[in-house]
């Protein structure tokens, strides 16, 4: 933009963990927490919005769009809902994130839009 600050089409975010009760975890469910996001009623925003984790494994695969090698791997996601009413949401990924996964970063896309 003309302000000087630039256009993010993504914010970094932390995993919390997974959601869970009093002795068991769901760990098809991630909880993230948004930063800014202290209530409720400031999620909506977020909803559907796609998440990636991007993590680094020991061998490099071919992508299959653009040919080239890379240790990067993604998993990717969707914010479901609210969790709480502290501002946490709860997310699903395409496969359940490994527990290395909790305190690390994912990013939080800013499509799809729902305006």
């Amino acid at each position: 933009g003309s302000n000087g600050l630039g256009w993010k089409q993504w914010y970094q975010r932390r995993v919390r963990g997974f959601r869970r009760g009093q002795r068991n975890q769901t760990v098809s469910t991630s909880l993230i927490k948004i930063e800014g996001v202290d209530a409720k009623k400031d999620v909506d925003f977020y909803l559907g919005k796609r998440i990636a984790y991007i993590y680094r494994a020991n061998k490099a695969r071919k992508n299959k769009v653009t040919g080239r090698e890379s240790k990067l791997r993604v998993i990717w996601g969707k914010v479901r809902r609210a969790h709480g009413s502290s501002g946490l949401v709860r997310c699903a990924f395409r496969t359940n994130l490994p527990p290395k996964a909790i305190g690390a970063t994912v990013r939080v896309m800013l499509y799809p839009s729902r305006v």
